[in-house]
């Protein structure tokens, strides 16, 4: 299922010219975003290490944070420090080098995150720290240096120039910014000969001695395309991605798009880099929340990057900075596998977030695999693209099949295909013929986890439980956050409603239940005769109202009645309270619905037994 180790081969043999190119054509990989905001325990290194097997077999490149130390073991990144001190908040440089080989001899590469529009002094604004390190992989010394004393690597209109705070004030002497400012770091002077040849000595650091595989260049507004050329031709990285955060595929250069849309950067870059295609985000988001099933269709061809130039499109549904729903209230909030569904039926490189990946394990990996038997690349073609009233046809022609997905409740003969999957709201097919065995033997995850006896569910009753985690995070009162694509059900103010401590399981840890009280607070977007019905996703926390300090799950799947733990769905109280008259007596076995069986059963599954819920393996 890999083209990982045949793309390096094949490339080795390819001119200069063509090797500097962002992204391969016709690639068939498809990438994981190994983290989100804050995510320090969750994605360390070593527990990326612990899922090696499991992430490989799915993703061909796994994107993951800035791995520089910044003086702080709690900080994502983005304010760099260091660049050849490897420890991090993530974890060791060790661990770092374990997890990056372990993945190369699986098959996957690791890409790093680059930020190199701006820098951080090591104690004050502008005292960069001066690096020399001789590499354990190459032997080569790899130096960086810095002018710390009139400050020719900075910009002059950076705010250090002015800040009364600022050692370097009306000191610095780098030329004018190329791209838009940075206020909370200093902006690195990209004319500078000294200032590039220390970018592309860090590149070569971590291609060649780390052993990344390429590039995610973060906030690439910050300086000209052409220094991203200039770099990637130094480095040849395999594979190139930058952050252009702009919602248009085409546009003209002024205030926040400096260099055009999401195409024009790509344009700019001369094709050594591809990009994340905002565009296609922002069409996804709003089609799936309206149902505009039509527009998807009308408008995918020409104003998104998957739609002009494919190969260079890196598709996402949400990530670390868009889909956090306390923090940015405009993010994908319902259909998410449906809309994970899409991106990875359609050309392009999909990049999936791990937040999706975990509550939806089970169908990502079956589009995931079914895709792949398809032969679906980033260069396929499109065979249909139909928007109806009720729903939306996808065709698209794969090297070895065609995949079809339906969106919503289209009208469409499948005949000449199979299911390979489906979810709410989606239906992806292959072509018959195509051994899909692979993906019909992927089963959904057994938590062997017990429900304690008194999370019960009354009649009529929405509600969920949560049971706290141990950590040092989760002290105090949780609340609860959920909601619906349309509104809230748990008033509309972050962090939501309290939850009511239920009990303590035996092995001492809380267990909180969240009721819904008949409230609604409908979005602004909403219709007049929106309604409630039940949740679609809900969050855990116990943080404060404005706050970010404390713990937070992150988005879950609601069912009525689920028994959630940090980042798991353990299984459904729902039904116990039917039989709970006769639970002192009762030796009977129960389904999950409250019908009466036989005797002990056989197959494996959650039953209700002398009044609690037992796991049957």
């Amino acid at each position: 299922m890999k083209h990982f180790f045949t793309l390096i081969f094949t490339l080795m043999g390819l001119p200069l010219g063509i090797m500097a190119q962002g992204w391969p054509a016709n690639y068939g990989g498809v990438m994981l975003q190994g983290f989100y905001w804050d995510s320090y325990s969750d994605t360390k290194w070593t527990n990326l290490t612990s899922q090696a097997d499991e992430l490989s077999k799915y993703f061909n490149l796994i994107w993951v944070p800035q791995s520089g130390w910044c003086n702080s073991t709690t900080d994502m990144g983005y304010y760099p420090r260091y660049w050849f001190n490897q420890n991090s908040a993530f974890g060791t440089e060790q661990e770092l080098r374990t997890m990056i080989s372990t993945f190369k001899a699986k098959g996957t590469g690791i890409i790093a995150d680059v930020v190199v529009n701006h820098k951080n002094g090591v104690y004050k604004w502008c005292d960069f720290a001066n690096e020399t390190v001789k590499g354990k992989n190459t032997g080569k010394t790899y130096s960086v240096t810095w002018d710390n004393t009139v400050y020719t690597q900075i910009c002059n209109n950076d705010e250090a120039n002015t800040a009364t705070k600022s050692e370097a004030k009306g000191k610095i002497k780098g030329a004018a910014d190329t791209g838009l400012g940075d206020t909370g770091c200093r902006d690195l002077d990209h004319t500078n000969p000294t200032t590039q040849q220390n970018i592309k000595t860090y590149e070569d650091f971590l291609l060649n001695e780390m052993g990344y595989t390429g590039f995610r260049y973060d906030f690439v507004k910050g300086y000209d395309p052409q220094y991203i050329k200039m770099y990637n031709e130094a480095s040849k990285p395999k594979f190139s991605v930058g952050e252009y955060w702009q919602g248009s595929v085409t546009a003209t250069k002024k205030d926040d798009h400096p260099f055009g849309g999401v195409k024009d950067w790509v344009d700019a870059t001369d094709k050594t880099s591809a990009a994340f295609d905002f565009p296609m985000k922002y069409l996804i988001k709003g089609v799936f929340d309206d149902g505009n099933w039509k527009a998807l269709a009308a408008n995918y061809k020409t104003s998104t990057l998957v739609g002009i130039e494919p190969q260079y499109a890196v598709t996402f549904i949400d990530n670390h900075d868009t889909g956090e729903p306390h923090v940015n209230p405009d993010p994908l909030r319902a259909n998410v596998e449906a809309a994970n569904a899409y991106i990875l039926a359609m050309p392009g490189t999909p990049c999936i977030w791990i937040s999706h990946w975990k509550p939806y394990k089970y169908t990502i990996k079956k589009c995931i695999l079914a895709r792949k038997i398809a032969g679906v690349t980033n260069t396929s073609s499109i065979i249909k693209s139909e928007g109806q009233d009720n729903g939306y046809v996808l065709i698209v022609k794969g090297d070895k099949g065609n995949v079809m997905l339906l969106l919503g409740s289209p009208n469409y003969d499948t005949t000449g295909y199979q299911l390979a999957c489906e979810g709410p709201e989606f239906k992806y097919y292959v072509s018959k013929g195509l051994d899909i065995s692979e993906v019909n033997s992927i089963k959904r995850e057994d938590t062997g986890h017990v429900i304690p006896p008194f999370c019960t569910v009354n009649d009529g009753e929405v509600c969920a439980f949560f049971e706290q985690p141990a950590s040092s995070n989760w002290k105090g009162d949780i609340t609860c956050w959920a909601w619906d694509k349309s509104g809230n059900y748990t008033g509309g103010t972050w962090p939501g409603s309290k939850c009511e401590k239920v009990g303590t399981t035996s092995d001492g840890k809380d267990v909180w239940k969240w009721t819904w009280n008949g409230s609604y607070v409908k979005e602004k977007s909403a219709s007049a005769s929106t309604t409630a019905s039940l949740p679609t996703d809900i969050i855990f926390t116990n943080k404060k109202a404005n706050s970010n300090s404390g713990a937070q799950t992150l988005n879950m799947k609601f069912n009525n009645g689920n028994y959630y733990g940090d980042n798991v769905t353990y299984g459904n109280a729902t039904g116990i309270s039917v039989i709970k008259a006769n639970a002192q007596t009762d030796e009977s076995w129960y389904t999950i619905g409250g019908t009466r069986l036989s005797g002990k059963p056989t197959q494996k599954g959650v039953y209700i037994h002398q009044s609690k819920k037992v796991v049957v393996k």
